[in-house]
């Protein structure tokens, strides 16, 4: 009888303990937000900065660089070179020019009127910038060249720029020569033989070298105006100096 009391005793307390541990359990359970939250906070899990990588912030593109203004140029101009007004004028417009570019033709009024608004205050150096996709422009140059050999330069420089509009040829530069009344054997021979060829090209590396990159390329003193401008903005240049 009392070891029938005892197992009694034994097994309500093992009942008792069991029903505690489960109330526990469940307590924990409902706590923590159920099974899938009470395993996640059990294990160790990796810093969410380390296990996600970090999207840099975009970078705006950057804007191209404006281009910088061209320096100043100086020119050591002699009575070698091809000068138009006052030898000794204190305003020199140095112009790198191509006979062939219609840019050029439009140009070509403008400085006249420049010469003739500023007399002995303005002087006009031409040098040469023939363009390679224009194919008479090298040929057109030589021609002008062989010209100024006697003593005709810008006569012929206005017969080439008066006549752009109808072509230029070779046959038309020994045309013009005959028409300026040039000693038309001693033209042809220097226009054929490609005399002053070097000479052209020469001109033509010197613009290179101080920016010029088309025609036409004005120089007043020494500040580059690309393009035919208007007369307007070159008075407005030349009445600041």
């Amino acid at each position: 009888m009392m070891e029938k009391t005892n197992k009694l005793f034994l097994f309500g307390g093992i009942l008792i303990g069991v029903s505690v541990l489960s109330l526990l359990l469940n307590i924990a359970f409902i706590s923590t937000g159920g099974l899938g939250t009470l395993m996640s906070t059990a294990i160790p899990t990796v810093p969410e900065a380390i296990t996600q990588q970090a999207t840099p912030p975009s970078q705006p593109s950057p804007s191209p660089d404006a281009p910088a203004p061209t320096a100043k140029q100086t020119f050591n101009i002699t009575k070698s070179d091809h000068v138009r007004g006052d030898f000794n004028a204190p305003i020199t417009l140095v112009e790198f020019s191509d006979f062939e570019c219609p840019f050029c033709e439009r140009h070509y009024p403008t400085m006249n009127q420049i010469i003739s608004s500023y007399k002995g205050k303005v002087r006009l150096v031409y040098k040469h910038f023939p363009l390679s996709f224009h194919p008479s422009a090298q040929k057109a140059a030589e021609a002008s060249e062989c010209a100024a050999e006697q003593g005709k330069f810008w006569e012929y420089h206005d017969k080439l720029f008066t006549n752009q509009p109808s072509g230029l040829s070779l046959d038309k530069f020994k045309q013009w020569a005959v028409e300026l009344k040039l000693n038309a054997k001693k033209f042809n021979d220097c226009l054929d033989s490609g005399k002053y060829a070097a000479k052209v090209q020469a001109d033509s590396q010197e613009g290179a070298q101080k920016g010029v990159s088309g025609t036409p390329a004005t120089f007043v003193n020494g500040q580059l105006v690309s393009g035919a401008v208007p007369y307007e903005q070159f008075k407005q240049i030349i009445d600041s100096l």
